[in-house]
């Protein structure tokens, strides 16, 4: 089941979204409100882009839990990047803290990311 919370990232955000690809997430569809999971493989040094697209309007979003191995960054309010440590292969966590209202459901959301770095 893919992710729901995702869909298309606007073109240009930043210079790094141009060159970056989305990052494929699967993991469980959710709402405002309700704490979700999502997971997705990338290769070891490399960039994806990781929008978060919940139903409704997103108030605010801010990194909850930062990543061992690898840099998440903010680039707005929906869409982060997330770069794997240039020769690492494993695990890595991350978790985004996501505050809005959606036509089922409002309040936070804490959206946990599970990366395997190929």
């Amino acid at each position: 089941m893919k992710f729901a919370v995702l869909a298309v990232v606007a073109l240009g955000l930043s210079p790094i979204s141009a060159f970056a690809s989305e990052c494929r997430v699967t993991g469980s569809p959710s709402e405002f409100g309700v704490d979700m999971t999502g997971y997705f493989a990338v290769a070891s040094g490399e960039t994806c882009l990781f929008p978060i697209r919940i139903p409704g309007m997103m108030n605010s979003s801010s990194i909850s839990q930062k990543p061992l191995h690898g840099t998440l960054r903010k680039l707005n309010v929906t869409t982060y990047t997330y770069t794997a440590a240039r020769g690492y292969k494993g695990s890595d966590t991350f978790a985004i803290h996501a505050v809005g209202k959606g036509p089922i459901g409002s309040g936070a959301s804490i959206v946990t990311v599970n990366a395997t770095i190929q």
